[in-house]
């Protein structure tokens, strides 16, 4: 038995390191460089996250030098070359070529791959005044690295993250080159291969484009915290403490594998490594209370997929939201945190609702507690947390005041305090084991209390992002500088205040952990690195070739403009790019091909979809590809621990993930779910709660199951609820026109009323050069207010009108502007403006949603209380 666990665990660790760190681990003085080179590239991403450079350049020397000219700023091409540096010589040299390649040691081959790939990447930063010198004018040798370079990163995205991104990135680049012989509805000219590789790799428009700079800022830092965390013991902690609080409840090895997962994606952006992390302990536990072996995978997949979408640390496309959309990461969060949130509480009502079909229970109680300890328990720690927060908030605001310019001395001095004061309380309680260890429920109290600390470096995190609005990754990096201050000292001062002997043995072992930290945050970048380079190929060809316009028409015309089919055309490209791209890279190709279009559409049919909306659209589906068939490998992993068939545990975690599934489309026509256009305090209220018990509804009416087995027309009514709670205007609408037609003569008076950075919506009428006759809704911008209506309309969209016999037309376009690029014309005409009509809240619609509930609720309160008197009878 001992045997066959022992061969499971490294099967594990072998998907883990073949998915995500690199399957080959040479042994000796290789195995050590490999170590010493992933170690390099973290303490270089610290480096140039930190404010030193900037410090440093300030100091005097000799002679009038300043230790600037020794160690110089680097700017984005240096990093980015660099970053990528490291990513591509650690991809050739920790993942072999093929299956059958040694593992134990580095061909020279692949020696010789790392050596080139470095002198390709390195050439942009080496020689950047040279090429700066001849933009567009690329010689011999520039097209030569550019053509390699390009070609090895291609074999460092298959070596790292499979043949699919690879192929992909391999398509797109032929269409740079034979776009003439493509069918006739996206051919192109093409261009020469002088003007690709300039486009591609010497300029920042393609490998070393946004997506690779988002990587090289934020995604590692992120990344590197993350991993130090690991390595510190949080991710045990955080399972440790799920379980303790929720393994009491019905199916609650489930219900705690749920939160568990919640809480280590803060730790881990691999959703394979999430599940091998909670799925070890969670999955035989569930077993042990009755789950099946696939529902008992399922659940963890549908948990640990979930991951990425928790804020503050999401997955690396949260990230390039910030540059593709245009907003702060503190904007990203807080968009995506209601979804969030409402999507896990809907897989622990899920998880419920299978052990009352079962008849399942949780794990007994050490201490059993009454109903109403259990709620004075609740109220207090709920009151001491806000308590905390109110004096963290006003204490921190108080010596911004008083301390100036040496706040950050002094609050950093208070952090160091209250973390060694909260390991002196640790000590007090038993230390954890291996959450492998868990057979029986432990106390929550002890549990929480002995790594208390281990939440501190998520608080500086949030305070930096969210308090004192730090860059993402300036924020990263004052957490991960904690962090390490933790693993160097937190095993130390346990030993000091039990008043252990060997001190020095424990600082040695917190030394180690940091460098464990620091390289195993390394490895965990390859695959990102090299995706985000390969993407920035797919990005290179989009913006060479215009084929994102190209594809935008395609799929209006095969959609025949219908919002509700472009959508799941979307998710269904999402999910089958997925099943082969990592969620960064399959976020980069379909966003950037497909959410201009579903603006642009939602506009034409009256929906002022935000572009925010549909990247987070993307983003869902683009994380649910990880557990769906018949490729998810985070099913794999599951089934791997379970011993059930991946097959099935993929399809039974899809239908959990179908509430995450289903969020997408009801933020598209309710972004109210993202905090947009929140009203007040009781509107946040009234949106969080009715799209909660929409969420729940949806699960039970999936499930079958409500109080008891649901009958089909209750099934019916749940999901009837569900959808007038999300999307109550869609009722509305068939009895109030949601708008009103306003002559176009009076457009200055509407846009002048408008409020800041809104949009109008305006009815045009015209012809194209070829004859065909247009008539359509766009969405055109009125910037800020204070001034007249023409001026706002004319900065912010770029549109000039004249009034001729009452009609008003485009007189003017300004190139590049917003109505250019609605395709509007010259001497078109504004048919008219469109207002939204003064009718009803939409929310009166929630009365009858819930008169129906209560209907459904009584059925099945009666039929459960016979059933339940029949089975005592």
């Amino acid at each position: 038995m001992a045997d066959n666990k022992v061969a499971s665990d490294q099967e594990l660790e072998e998907m883990i390191a073949a998915s995500d760190t690199g399957a080959r681990s040479p042994e000796g003085g290789v195995g050590k460089l490999l170590l010493y080179i992933a170690f390099a590239w973290s303490l270089f991403q610290l480096w140039i996250a930190s404010p030193l450079p900037f410090m440093l350049s300030d100091i005097h020397l000799w002679g009038g030098n300043t230790l600037a000219d020794f160690i110089p700023v680097l700017n984005n091409t240096d990093t980015r070359s660099i970053h990528l540096a490291f990513a591509m010589c650690l991809a050739f040299l920790a993942y072999p070529t093929f299956k059958s390649s040694p593992r134990s040691y580095i061909p020279i081959q692949d020696w010789l791959m790392a050596l080139i790939a470095v002198v390709c990447t390195m050439y942009l930063s080496v020689f950047a005044k040279e090429l700066a010198e001849r933009p567009g004018l690329p010689t011999t040798t520039d097209l030569v690295i550019s053509g390699v370079g390009i070609l090895l990163v291609l074999e460092a995205a298959r070596r790292s993250l499979g043949p699919p991104l690879m192929i992909i990135a391999a398509l797109f680049l032929a269409y740079v080159f034979f776009g003439h012989l493509a069918p006739e509805v996206i051919a192109w000219k093409g261009a020469s291969f002088s003007k690709a590789m300039n486009h591609m790799w010497l300029s920042q428009e393609g490998a070393f484009g946004v997506a690779l700079g988002v990587s090289t800022s934020m995604v590692f830092l992120f990344v590197l915290f993350g991993s130090m965390l690991e390595k510190a013991g949080a991710g045990n902690y955080f399972i440790w403490v799920a379980f303790s609080m929720m393994g009491h409840m019905k199916g609650g090895p489930a219900k705690a594998a749920v939160v568990s997962s919640a809480m280590t994606g803060l730790v881990s952006g691999s959703s394979i490594a999430n599940v091998v992390t909670t799925g070890t302990f969670t999955i035989p536990l569930m077993k042990r209370v009755g789950f099946p072996a696939e529902k008992a995978g399922a659940v963890e997949v549908a948990s640990s997929t979930n991951g990425q979408l928790t804020p503050p640390v999401m997955g690396a496309a949260a990230f390039l939201m910030i540059e593709f959309v245009g907003i702060s990461y503190i904007e990203v969060i807080k968009h995506a945190f209601l979804p969030a949130i409402i999507s896990y509480i809907a897989l622990v009502y899920i998880v419920h609702l299978e052990a009352c079909k079962a008849g399942l229970k949780g794990l007994p109680r050490a201490i059993q507690r009454t109903l109403m300890q259990g709620i004075t328990a609740f109220v207090v720690n709920i009151l001491a947390i806000i308590i905390l927060s109110g004096i963290t908030y006003y204490g921190f605001g108080w010596i911004k005041d008083v301390a100036g310019d040496a706040t950050f001395w002094v609050a950093s001095a208070v952090i160091i305090v209250v973390y060694v004061l909260l390991v002196r309380f640790a000590t007090r309680f038993p230390e954890l084991g291996s959450s492998a260890e868990i057979d029986q429920l432990p106390e929550s109290g002890p549990v929480v209390k002995s790594g208390l600390y281990y939440i501190l470096p998520v608080v500086v995190l949030i305070w930096c992002l969210t308090v004192e609005r730090l860059s993402p990754g300036l924020s990263a990096f004052y957490a991960t500088l904690f962090m390490t201050i933790i693993l160097f000292t937190h095993k130390p001062l346990k030993a000091f205040f039990k008043k252990e002997a060997d001190l020095w043995a424990k600082f040695r072992e917190g030394a180690a952990d940091f460098f464990d930290g620091m390289v195993s945050g390394a490895r965990n970048m390859i695959g990102i690195g090299v995706a985000t380079a390969c993407a920035g190929l797919i990005l290179g060809t989009v913006t060479l070739t215009g084929i994102g316009l190209v594809m935008a028409e395609f799929v209006e015309l095969i959609s025949a403009g219908n919002i509700i089919i472009m959508l799941l055309f979307t998710a269904g490209i999402s999910l089958l790019l997925g099943m082969g791209l990592p969620t960064t890279a399959n976020y980069i190709v379909v966003s950037s091909l497909m959410a201009p279009v579903i603006v642009t559409v939602g506009a034409a049919n009256g929906l002022i979809v935000p572009l925010i909306a549909v990247h987070m659209f993307v983003f869902y589906f683009g994380i649910l590809a990880d557990d769906t068939p018949p490729v998810g490998l985070a099913a794999y992993a599951a089934a791997a621990i379970s011993g059930g068939d991946p097959i099935k545990t993929g399809v039974q975690g899809f239908t959990y993930d179908i509430r995450t599934a289903v969020l997408p489309f009801m933020f598209i026509f309710n972004t109210e779910l993202l905090m947009i256009g929140i009203g007040g305090p009781f509107h946040l209220v009234l949106v969080i709660v009715s799209a909660l018990i929409a969420m729940l509804l949806f699960a039970a009416a999936t499930q079958g199951w409500f109080l008891t087995r649901s009958k089909k027309w209750e099934t019916i009514g749940l999901l009837l609820i569900a959808f007038t709670l999300v999307r109550p205007g869609f009722w509305m609408d068939m009895v109030y026109s949601p708008l009103q037609k306003v002559p176009a003569t009076q457009i200055y008076d509407i846009v002048k009323d408008q409020p800041d950075n809104t949009q109008v919506r305006v009815h045009v009428l015209g012809e194209t050069l070829e004859g065909k006759a247009v008539d359509k809704v766009v969405m055109l911008p009125v910037g800020k207010s204070g001034a007249d209506g023409k001026t706002r309309l004319t900065e912010a969209a770029g549109l000039e009108l004249r009034e001729e016999d009452g009609k008003m037309l485009v007189d003017n376009l300004v190139f590049g502007s917003a109505a250019e690029r609605q395709k509007i014309d010259f001497d078109w005409e504004i048919a008219d403006v469109q207002i939204k009509s003064d009718r009803p809240a939409k929310q009166w619609w929630f009365i009858p949603a819930i008169l129906l509930l209560i209907i459904i609720w009584k059925s099945q309160t009666r039929r459960r209380d016979h059933e339940l008197a029949t089975a005592n009878a």
